[in-house]
């Protein structure tokens, strides 16, 4: 991989597809050469050129087929590649076309992280527990997608069970960040920020429980959005962290993010968390002007240890949103020094609940010839699960146990009460709240490892929101001084993600921070 400056705009030609890792055997197929490399194209673009006829959905799925081939042994970015499938979908849907019932996103390639039950494909959620489950339907987001027309490449890689903040904890290998190979691509949805990095994918689904769309999509260089908890169903979404999970999008640009929420969100009677709330296009106000947007830059987030290339590269991009009208307010929150706890007590002891179920007596990892039932318990978690999932389900059995729970879990729910009133009060004095998304930039893989204490504190400015349930987006800003990627952070009020996207996509319009590549 070179680095963002050696890249430019040259074009890489695709590849034929053939036996790839990962790819199921029996597929070939042969590429049509483009003026345009189609992999560099947005989702706007690329719908484009299937609704005028410049290719197929099968030529374009057949040239990221090529491209995962020819990256992804690199990257470790897809657990499954899915080329059998997304190439029987992608005729369906030229076919939709032909008969004149395409809509924007069909026959247009995707991929989603392995939290998202597909039906008929593994669904491993990175981890050994389940490497051998196939999921016998579909989530409410895939099946949405599916109905866009859109087409499935495969799954994507992530931190086991969603637990992490660098994708070092997956059962398939650490994901590897696509401008340096030394460099974590961000956790838990590494494997998608890396694909939509490397243009493996066009976009991809991903999961925010603190931090893990932000997080990964500032590390790679792409965009991401955590939508207002209850706006995407979690059905079908592999449970962590219930009260804190929310799916959502990584994509090249936050208009790529409007047109697949579009798809996604809504109301799903099977998700008792899922809000029956009005969903707005999110692509009709994107051109709208900013002038007069209130940006709060909270002050707890701007002090010791955040970097200085991150603090620069984040105020440079607030000082170009006040060039396009808005203005800046400085904003107070003050309960910031306590998210940090806060958030692990509540997430570990939700996950303690949710991971129960993978006993190894209903589905799952089963460990060989137990003694009894107790020892097909014991070791069949004890086999299936990694450390830090161990780690994190133990701290949670603690925390809810008699005699704990009023000192632990309790008080922190208190606590995330006060966190989510000062944002409330602080969203009164602007519209939006501006800030970094990491201390610094992408780490090197392995350097936080043995320091379970130093992973967690990488997500200091990202968990705040998911206690507080608000929306949430990262878009590239520039680069730190190792030559990896910075993200903006930017939150708004409940339902307010056309808000978020509008003031981002005119940010990108104004800038080409999200056009460079990666590889």
């Amino acid at each position: 991989m070179r680095s963002h400056a050696e890249r430019g705009n040259d074009e890489l030609a695709p590849l034929p597809v053939g036996r790839g890792v990962g790819v199921r055997a029996g597929f070939t197929t042969t590429l049509s050469i483009f003026p345009t490399i189609m992999h560099n194209k947005t989702l706007t673009e690329l719908s484009a050129g299937l609704a005028t006829g410049q290719y197929s959905s099968r030529e374009l799925t057949a040239a990221f087929l090529a491209r995962i081939q020819q990256h992804n042994p690199q990257l470790n970015a897809f657990i499954t590649v899915t080329a059998e499938t997304a190439l029987a979908q992608a005729a369906a849907a030229d076919q939709r076309r032909a008969q004149g019932q395409a809509g924007p996103l069909t026959g247009i390639p995707m991929a989603h992280k392995d939290i998202f039950c597909t039906q008929g494909v593994k669904t491993s959620c990175g981890s050994k527990m389940l490497d051998n489950f196939t999921a016998p339907y579909d989530a409410t987001v895939v099946a949405k997608l599916n109905d866009a027309g859109m087409v499935m490449l495969g799954k994507l890689n992530m931190d086991e069970f969603a637990m992490g903040s660098s994708n070092e904890s997956s059962h398939y290998g650490p994901v590897k960040n696509p401008w340096d190979l030394n460099a974590v691509p961000g956790g838990s949805s590494g494997g998608s920020a890396a694909a939509v990095a490397a243009r493996l994918a066009p976009v991809a689904t991903a999961t925010d429980t603190g931090g893990s769309i932000r997080q990964p999509a500032a590390f790679c260089g792409v965009t991401g959005i955590k939508p207002t908890y209850g706006r995407v169903s979690r059905y079908g979404m592999i449970a962590y962290a219930s009260s804190l999970d929310q799916g959502g999008v990584i994509a090249q640009s936050a208009e790529d993010c409007a047109l697949l929420l579009n798809a996604m969100a809504g109301f799903d009677p099977r998700d008792s968390t899922c809000v029956d709330q009005p969903v707005p296009d999110y692509t009709a106000g994107l051109g709208d002007d900013i002038a007069g947007l209130r940006i709060g830059l909270p002050r707890q987030w701007f002090g010791e240890g955040l970097s200085n290339d991150v603090a620069q590269a984040v105020r440079a991009a607030v000082g170009q949103f006040e060039q396009l009208g808005a203005t800046v307010v400085d904003i107070d929150l003050p309960h910031a020094p306590y998210c940090i706890p806060c958030y692990y007590v509540i997430a570990m002891s939700e996950a303690s609940s949710n991971l129960a179920r993978f006993d190894g007596a209903r589905y799952g990892h089963r460990c060989e010839n137990p003694k009894d039932l107790l020892d097909m318990y014991m070791r069949s978690r004890g086999e299936g699960f990694g450390a830090e999932v161990q780690r994190r389900i133990l701290i949670g059995t603690y925390a809810l146990s008699a005699g704990y729970y009023d000192a632990y879990y309790l008080k922190a729910q208190k606590i995330r009460r006060l966190i989510a009133q000062d944002f409330q009060q602080a969203l009164q004095q602007c519209d939006v709240i501006m800030g970094p998304v990491a201390p610094s930039t992408a780490f090197d893989l392995g350097s936080h490892s043995g320091d379970p204490v130093q992973m967690y504190l990488e997500d200091i400015y990202t968990l705040p929101l998911n206690l507080a349930g608000l929306p949430g987006m990262s878009i590239p800003v520039g680069f730190g001084d190792n030559q990896r990627p910075v993200g903006l952070q930017m939150i708004a009020g409940y339902w307010q993600e056309g808000l978020l996207l509008k003031a981002a996509h005119r940010y990108q319009q104004n800038s080409d921070w999200h056009t460079k590549r990666a590889c």
